[in-house]
């Protein structure tokens, strides 16, 4: 059932992402535009993917010897890496039980627009040979086919959790898109994007929230019901809570803006009852570089 599940958000995904040209990404921290993705290069050089064993001569570094290698042969040999140029794409989905919220307003929840714009970035990322990945998970990253539909099951399966990812060690050149309601307190939230960040990882915060959770639409009689626990409010005259509501809401969203600026973090905002394409091609702009930023302004 979750494998049918996964290949029919895959589809969805395809179809969304196949109104935009290939996912490019400017790698700020070397000379030469490139792609996005941890990429090989075709040629030997720093990165972390094994590209060929060669013999020893004079003048290599003997710290790259492969002596596993060597002692299977009677010559001496040293491993060499393919080099590696530009970014690792690793994506986050927010697990958050509030994701599955779902207004008479909108005709999807939380969860199931955030997996899909996800799947949708990695299929765009994928069809220009680049390698994603999802945060938190064990899945390698990948720039093949099979590996999107890996993506699309393992967010399929993941289980409802608040947790919110930890300090995480990169790859160098990598970069971070999370998409969530971000509803949880600003001071988890900082030391989550914080640690994630520290070591000069590039990314981006999507916050996705149903229209409902802006507006607050209800008049008269409500009960509200928490969706992670067992507390309940019985409204008498809702209208009356809308004002201070949706102050408090603006102030949490003002709050998680300012978390992502302070690490150096774009941050963006997705209705539900929005059409997916237009952060789609937002994400576009920000992801791919200098050339797309005209496209970002005018999204955002």
């Amino acid at each position: 059932m979750q494998d049918k599940a996964a290949l029919a958000l895959n589809d969805r995904a395809e179809t969304l992402s196949s109104a935009l040209p290939a996912l490019l990404v400017e790698a700020h921290r070397i000379a030469a535009t490139v792609i996005i993705g941890v990429h090989g290069r075709k040629r030997s050089g720093p990165g972390e993917t094994f590209w060929q064993y060669r013999p020893y001569s004079f003048g290599d570094n003997v710290q790259q010897i492969d002596w596993h290698r060597s002692a299977r042969s009677d010559r001496v040999f040293i491993r060499e890496n393919e080099w590696e140029a530009a970014n690792t794409l690793w994506l986050w989905v927010s697990p958050s039980i509030s994701m599955t919220f779902q207004s008479h307003l909108a005709n999807v929840g939380k969860a199931e627009r955030a997996k899909l714009l996800a799947l949708a970035v990695a299929s765009l990322a994928i069809r220009a040979n680049e390698r994603v990945s999802l945060l938190g998970t064990n899945l390698v990253p990948a720039h093949s086919r099979p590996a999107l539909l890996r993506l699309a099951q393992t967010l399929i399966a993941a289980p409802a959790s608040d947790a919110l990812p930890g300090a995480v060690r990169l790859p160098k050149f990598s970069t971070v898109l999370m998409f969530g309601d971000f509803l949880e307190k600003p001071d988890r939230i900082a030391r989550s994007l914080g640690a994630i960040a520290a070591n000069g990882v590039a990314g981006h915060v999507v916050q996705v929230c149903d229209p409902a959770e802006e507006t607050l639409p209800y008049s008269g009689r409500v009960r509200f019901e928490e969706m992670a626990g067992p507390l309940t409010y019985i409204a008498g005259k809702t209208e009356s809570l809308r004002e201070a509501y949706q102050a408090k809401f603006q102030e949490q969203r003002a709050q998680v803006r300012d978390i992502a600026r302070r690490v150096g973090w774009s941050f963006a905002v997705h209705r539900t009852d929005e059409p997916p394409l237009r952060i789609l091609h937002a994400l576009h702009g920000l992801i791919g570089g200098e050339k797309s930023r005209a496209n970002q302004a005018r999204a955002f």
